[in-house]
């Protein structure tokens, strides 16, 4: 296997090495890192920070994480593997037949349409319940305050923002009315070094650290999540709400090259880094920035993504095995279809 130095990049880079003593948090935003170790220092543990961390985010950059999102988790405690999905399920009045009356000939991005249960408050709920050491409530106080008392935003974050903004403003209606009050200052997106406030952010995250994320389920915002999607036309119902809960699943993996790797099975995505792993244990890599090793690379990632969209689903309705995708059998069969030149990909069968 080709070695890499964590301490020597042969590329350019910025990027250097952390090391700490007693703890350590990354994240995508510094105020985000800073909510998690904020947590540690009043003697939380790691899925404390975790949490924290992962609320701070989606007040501080809501262009890529937000409170109707999902959320997964491996977590290692006393020598086994826990694997939490909090992927959330399609309400029950959606179906393709919906879809197809309501003018679509694909899964619409914008709208109703496309919206699933919220998993990711269900899954900090199941994170700290089982694993966690602070009060539950104790664990949103960091993005509440950042929330409620605003932050500066970043270059990147503000790129994103008003990136977000031209993407919806072709699109705005009444479904998606409540997002240009809500995170919008005067009808703009807030500016690079901007600070920003969200008070209705900072209610939603004090109910949800009030109620353990009961109210977003079979409370009083699951009850206003209804109301506005029955009057904007939407599928989401109170029933389903209701019916969620982050599950606790059996993690996968592979042994690439005497290294176990570990992902979330469906509806999880993470299958598809396992497959792409199983194809490429049976190359020879003599040299890392070779044409050879990123063609190699490339194709058999993108005969993995082929089978991901193909097959990967809930559970409940996959038409092939896990461990039937995984096979070597199967794996030296989609390998064989990797030759010199770059080729459309298929899903295998």
């Amino acid at each position: 296997m080709l070695k890499f130095s964590a301490h020597e990049y042969p590329y350019p880079s910025q990027r250097q090495s952390v090391f700490a003593r007693r703890g350590m948090v990354a994240a995508s935003q510094p105020l985000a890192a800073q909510a998690g170790i904020e947590i540690m220092q009043k003697g939380g543990n790691a899925i404390d920070a975790a949490i924290a961390t992962a609320a701070a985010l989606t007040v501080v950059e809501p262009t890529g994480c937000g409170i109707g999102g999902d959320a997964f988790a491996l977590v290692w405690s006393q020598g086994q593997l826990h694997g939490l999905n909090g992927n959330g399920h399609a309400p029950a009045a959606l179906s393709i037949e919906a879809v197809k009356a309501a003018g679509h000939g694909q899964m619409p991005l914008y709208g109703w349409t496309p919206v699933t249960v919220p998993g990711c408050p269900s899954a900090w709920a199941e994170l700290s319940q089982r694993f966690g050491k602070l009060p539950f409530a104790e664990l949103l106080q960091p993005a509440i305050s950042l929330a409620r008392g605003g932050f500066a935003l970043s270059p990147v974050v503000a790129h994103q923002w008003q990136a977000a903004l031209d993407e919806f403003t072709p699109h705005r209606d009444p479904v998606l009315q409540a997002w240009f009050e809500t995170f919008l200052i005067d009808g703009r997106a807030p500016r690079a070094g901007e600070v920003f406030c969200n008070p209705a952010q900072a209610r939603t995250l004090e109910e949800l650290a009030a109620t353990r994320c009961e109210s977003l389920y079979r409370g009083a915002l699951a009850e206003r999540l209804d109301a506005h999607s029955r009057a904007s036309g939407g599928y989401l119902r109170s029933a389903d709400l209701k019916d969620y809960r982050a599950q606790w699943v059996e993690p996968i993996h592979v042994n690439y090259r005497g290294v176990d790797v570990w992902e979330i099975p469906p509806s999880g995505q993470g299958l598809v880094a396992l497959m792409a792993l199983k194809l490429l244990e049976g190359f020879r890599f003599d040299h890392r920035d070779s044409q050879q090793t990123w063609h190699r690379q490339l194709e058999a990632m993108k005969l993995a993504y082929s089978d991901g969209l193909h097959y990967i689903t809930d559970p409940a309705h996959m038409r092939v095995a896990v461990a039937d995708l995984l096979s070597d059998d199967y794996s030296d069969r989609r390998r064989a279809q990797i030759g010199e030149q770059a080729q459309p990909p298929t899903p295998g069968d």
